[in-house]
């Protein structure tokens, strides 16, 4: 029997974790945990048995570290880190290699949500807060940045271009299953900076896709 072809969702390389998604990743990462600096890839491919394969090809290929691996019904995900950014690339390379792919494979970025909220009121915050256990918190009357995103995984890239460009606080930056979804919280003019940096990345992973 034929082997199942294996589609390429997502395909982000990160050149250095901002220090507060580092220590998201790390509250949800059952692997090595990132750490500030770190070069990271962010991978999901389908079916989502293929991933084993792929983490194996990627942790021979160069010495990296497994954050996270994730097997979903239908999408397979792992994100591949080390402080040597040369050694991310290398194992990233060998995949696509192994694949038959290249970055122009992957799936484009669609935005099925965003949307900033001003002066947000108390009992919202309260509620988002108690959603979102894994990252900061929403405080009453800040403004906040949503961003729904499909496949889930380019959430990442989005999130650590906002926080580069942006004093904000990062609640929540959910990067598996059906969508990825991004909260961000913060005083209205970083958050609009936040904003403006999180919808270019997005642009530029689908300009660099086509």
């Amino acid at each position: 029997m034929d082997a199942p072809v294996i589609s390429l969702r997502t395909y982000v390389l990160i050149d250095a974790l901002q220090p507060q998604l580092a220590s998201y990743m790390a509250t949800v990462s059952q692997g090595f945990l990132p750490k500030p600096g770190d070069s990271c890839l962010w991978l999901e491919v389908e079916p989502g048995m293929a991933i084993h394969r792929l983490t194996d090809i990627a942790l021979k290929a160069a010495p990296v570290h497994l954050g996270s691996q994730v097997v979903e019904r239908a999408f397979g995900s792992m994100n591949i880190h080390h402080r040597d950014q040369s050694s991310v690339q290398e194992a990233s390379d060998v995949v696509l290699h192994w694949m038959g792919a290249d970055v122009a494979s992957r799936k484009n970025c669609r935005v099925a949500w965003h949307e900033i909220i001003r002066g947000i009121n108390a009992d919202h915050a309260v509620l988002i807060n108690r959603q979102n256990r894994k990252g900061s918190m929403v405080l009453a009357g800040e403004s906040i940045f949503i961003l729904e995103t499909e496949p889930a995984g380019y959430i990442t890239y989005a999130a650590n271009e906002a926080e580069k460009a942006s004093n904000i606080t990062l609640c929540e930056a959910h990067a598996v299953g059906a969508f990825g979804r991004l909260t961000l919280a913060g005083r209205e003019g970083d958050i609009d900076a936040a904003a403006r940096a999180a919808m270019a990345a997005v642009e530029r992973l689908n300009r660099n896709a086509s």
